[in-house]
């Protein structure tokens, strides 16, 4: 799988334009990662030094990626018409919607293939109840 990771708010607490400090277990989980043969992107909005920081933070501590802030590592033309969305089948971002899960959560996640709400199920054991759509919701 292709995994795109973000690093302010991701991998360290947000200090932008400085690192933050690590978030617990960031490195270590994305290193497991790729012992299990996924492709990690570092996916961030720094750029020039600030991006060479950051990948030196990691490289420092045992993490490199498959490529910055582009598909593949060839990717060198950054030229007015380059585009940085990239083509990843999950993206590992503090500002998904419903904010970063603990690490250990985005393990089970990728490496079980579960959804967050199979996820949810499981820590609750319980079955959330089917969502009513959007009108019942509006209207009840």
């Amino acid at each position: 799988m292709i995994i795109a990771v973000d690093f302010d708010g991701t991998i360290v607490e947000h200090k932008y334009p400085a690192i933050g400090k690590e978030i617990p277990f960031a490195i270590e989980t994305l290193k497991k990662l790729q012992q299990e043969r996924h492709f990690l992107i570092l996916w961030s909005v720094r750029e020039g030094r600030l991006l060479e920081e950051a990948v030196e933070f990691c490289r420092q501590r045992g993490l490199e990626f498959y490529a910055v802030n582009s598909n593949y590592a060839e990717e060198k033309d950054k030229s007015r018409y380059y585009s940085r969305k990239l083509k990843a089948d999950l993206f590992i971002d503090d500002r998904n919607l419903g904010g970063l899960p603990d690490w250990g959560v985005i393990y089970e996640m990728v490496h079980n293939r579960l959804s967050y709400e199979q996820v949810y199920q499981n820590l609750h054991n319980e079955k959330r109840p089917a969502p009513k759509g959007f009108w019942a919701r509006l209207f009840k």
